[in-house]
């Protein structure tokens, strides 16, 4: 596997300087990164491109290939494959689309892809997929805009779609990833191979999955059930209802299965099944920001009863618990906060506090040892802005920082007024009602 992540030589296999193709856009991306692979262009029709020197075929290319990414009509693959493995290249990318998503001719075509890879021990990922990111590494395998930027987060899709939007997204919120891996049709590489790779990569700390079909069940859950024990495995599984799992097929050509049985799957594995886009993107940047939690006892800090109580509700319902405060903490509140505060998890030191007691406050809650979290959350009420939480100093309470990331999303989902929530070192997003 590791083949797909540092590789030292790559040949794209149908580079073109063709404006607006995959062909040059997987170049491009390739030769942009100073301390990338090699790069060959494989073109049989031209001598050079982008002024690189390109080869009729792979078994021509001057060094041993190590990958190989195939951006060529569907018709054209299992010839490729074939050639590739003859040639000793170790692992093959298959960015063409028109496979089995597409009928019983493009189920035929991968049947014959199959039978070339039997010839040899070439591994293969895709077809249709966006290809793979290692930004460590300085790979940029795929056809997207931007790379990403290093982190500790593993994303694995089976949409390339779904790929770059959480590219985007990560790029905006300096978000940082270990590798993002575009599936496809995962007629080879499938989730356990990839799950085992990530889970022994040290810079990888969890796993985000974007899955339509399960495929090979058996692989994912022995490497979920496996892997989870060490790093977080969260997964968005779309295709829950059965027009939805019809949609699903469609794209990548694959059943979903039955989703009660899917769940409680997951459950026994150890995997985290969150419900929608914004659960995924948030429980990206807390994993990537914030360091795991021992358990699921939370303290939350408010200066308003609402968006506390909110916050407890979404908590309660996500698996998590309220800590029950020690005395400790209850006598040291008592001596800085006004008389009619909670008296209670959640913290509410109400609506006019300051940012210093804001500070005192979060101090006291971080030592109290019934707690593995803390959520802050400011609720601006006219006298105090957004400047307001830059004043607070959270970046000494990093240790016991939340990283409940469904509970924020849930309250973005049912808050009535502009909230933001502080988790530890920074203030990691701005809630807003919809």
């Amino acid at each position: 596997m590791e083949v797909f992540f540092a590789p030292k030589t790559v040949a794209v296999i149908g580079a073109t300087e063709r404006a607006d193709s995959v062909g040059r856009a997987v170049l491009s991306n390739l030769l942009g990164s100073p301390f990338g692979p090699k790069v060959f262009p494989v073109n049989p029709n031209r001598s050079s491109v982008l002024g690189i020197t390109a080869y009729s075929n792979v078994a021509a290319v001057a060094e041993q290939v190590d990958l190989a990414v195939i951006v060529t009509p569907a018709p054209t693959v299992p010839a490729i494959v074939g050639q590739c493995a003859d040639a000793g290249v170790k692992g093959a990318i298959v960015i063409s689309a028109g496979f089995k998503e597409s009928g019983r001719a493009g189920a035929e075509l991968e049947r014959q892809i199959l039978k070339e890879l039997e010839r040899g021990k070439m591994r293969l990922i895709g077809p249709n997929c966006l290809g793979v990111m290692s930004p460590f590494t300085g790979l940029n395998a795929t056809f997207a805009g931007a790379m990403a930027r290093p982190g500790n987060v593993g994303f694995i899709s089976q949409s390339g779609a779904l790929c770059t939007a959480i590219l985007d997204w990560s790029l905006r919120e300096n978000v940082g990833f270990s590798a993002l891996v575009s599936t496809g049709s995962m007629l080879d590489v499938g989730w356990g191979d990839l799950i085992y790779y990530l889970g022994d990569d040290p810079r990888t700390r969890s796993i985000l999955i974007y899955m339509e079909s399960i495929g090979d069940a058996r692989s994912f859950l022995s490497a979920a059930r496996e892997i989870a024990l060490t790093k977080p495995i969260i997964v968005l599984k779309a295709g829950r209802t059965e027009v939805a799992a019809k949609a699903a097929a469609s794209h990548t050509g694959s059943l979903t299965g039955s989703d009660e049985v899917l769940d409680a799957a997951f459950r026994r594995s150890g995997v985290l099944r969150v419900a929608s886009i914004s659960d995924l993107f948030d429980m990206a940047e807390v994993l990537a920001k914030q360091p795991r939690p021992n358990g699921p006892r939370l303290i939350i800090i408010s200066n308003a009863g609402g968006p506390g109580v909110m916050a407890a509700d979404a908590l309660i319902a996500n698996g998590g618990e309220l800590a029950q405060l020690s005395k400790e903490t209850m006598e040291s509140l008592e001596q800085i906060l006004p008389s009619h505060w909670s008296h209670n998890n959640p913290i509410d030191i109400l609506g006019d506090a300051s940012p210093k007691l804001y500070a005192a406050a979060l101090e006291i809650a971080a030592k109290d040892p019934n707690s593995d979290g803390l959520l802050v959350i400011l609720a601006p009420q006219g006298i105090r802005n957004r400047s307001y939480t830059k004043r607070l100093g959270a970046g000494r309470f990093s240790r016991k920082a939340s990283t409940f990331a469904t509970v924020l999303s849930k309250i973005l989902r049912s808050a009535s007024s502009e909230l933001y929530a502080l988790c530890g070192e920074r203030m990691t997003r701005s809630l807003r009602s919809r």
